[in-house]
């Protein structure tokens, strides 16, 4: 995009256990993209608590706002919206960040522009390179894992999602089973490269004639398998155990997303969302989707893969070119979610 005025977004983003702002110009390039995580606070409960999550997005959002202008060298002047993240996540940690964009564009006068956080994560991939539609984008991460069809700029609609478990969410189950430290997705992914497929896990749903998943099953049959072997005496194989988890999981979500490119002829496969930075299942897709010469692969950086608020000022960025905008009474909606695709076989 070649602007002669160039645009300027101030994004928060809140969702979860990462504090981010971010600043980010015509929706594709990043001044500023400050995040303060909270691993080290909540690795030692397993998961992430939500009213330690809340208090600490209240100690940090304000620095980071800082932090993220004067990296950007911007005013609030140089402005031209504030986008955040509303939905979906947790709730108290949601207001936190709606409440500071609020304020932002109260004092300021500026557009406020809420922004569904899985359009943040599908957005991620416009660093990379430009958006074309229609696409299809896969998001795998610890709280969703769904299909979404995009057939123009700012219109989500999902085709498939995960009746239980999401798959980041799952992994994470199943690291705590093998004693690992959260979140645990890298480490699984590390020691499945390492190992085989030799405990041949279930693949749920692969062949129903529908686009959805189901985690829950498998993330049972392995610490099954796990607590049957101490109860024996028998020591497992830690890295063939983690090889047959993952292909489980990467096998499932493969199929179901070629499945659903052959349904809904598109110009991109968007991989995003905090799972997409499986080196495992980045591979698999890529190695597929030879077949599909007409589907262009684009996967979000892995800098971006995770929570942060300048894939939220990307998308916040196509919303407001659209003339979305909040009124001052936004509040935060944890269970927020793209419609269903017209005639989606659920």
């Amino acid at each position: 995009m070649n602007s002669l005025k160039r645009e300027l977004i101030l994004a928060f983003e809140t969702s979860c256990d990462e504090t981010s702002v971010a600043v980010v110009e015509n929706g594709e390039k990043i001044l500023a993209n400050v995040v303060a995580t909270q691993i080290k606070s909540h690795k030692r409960f397993g998961g992430v608590v939500p009213e330690v999550a809340s208090r600490h997005h209240i100690e940090q959002i304000t620095l980071c706002l800082q932090d993220a202008l004067a990296e950007a060298a911007v005013t609030y002047e140089e402005l031209d919206a504030v986008a955040v993240t509303y939905g979906p996540g947790l709730v108290g940690a949601l207001l936190v960040g709606v409440a500071a964009a609020k304020a932002v564009a109260f004092a300021h006068n500026l557009p406020l522009i809420p922004v569904n956080h899985m359009a943040g994560h599908i957005y991620a991939a416009r660093f990379v390179t430009p958006l074309e539609f229609p696409a299809m984008a896969l998001l795998v991460s610890g709280g969703h894992t769904e299909l979404v069809y995009l057939p123009e700029p700012n219109r989500y609609e999902i085709v498939g999602e995960t009746r239980d478990d999401a798959a980041g969410e799952a992994y994470d189950k199943i690291g705590r089973v093998l004693g690992l430290s959260y979140p645990a997705g890298k480490e699984i992914d590390a020691l499945a490269h390492a190992g085989k497929d030799s405990f041949k896990f279930p693949r749920a749903m692969l062949h129903e004639e529908n686009y959805d998943f189901s985690f829950s099953g498998l993330k049972s049959a392995f610490i099954n398998t796990v607590h049957h072997a101490q109860q024996v005496g028998e020591e497992l194989n830690k890295n063939d155990l983690a090889a047959s988890f993952q292909q489980s999981v990467i096998d499932v979500l493969v199929a179901k997303t070629i499945r659903a490119l052959h349904a809904f002829p598109v110009k991109q496969l968007i991989l995003a969302g905090g799972v997409a930075a499986n080196r495992g299942l980045r591979q698999a897709l890529a190695q597929r989707l030879t077949r599909l010469d007409e589907v262009e692969f684009v996967k979000a950086p892995l800098t971006l893969c995770g929570d942060n608020a300048a894939m939220i000022g990307a998308a916040g960025y196509v919303a407001w070119k659209n003339d979305v905008r909040a009124q001052l009474d936004l509040n935060a909606e944890p269970s927020l979610e793209f419609p269903w695709v017209k005639g989606a076989l659920k």
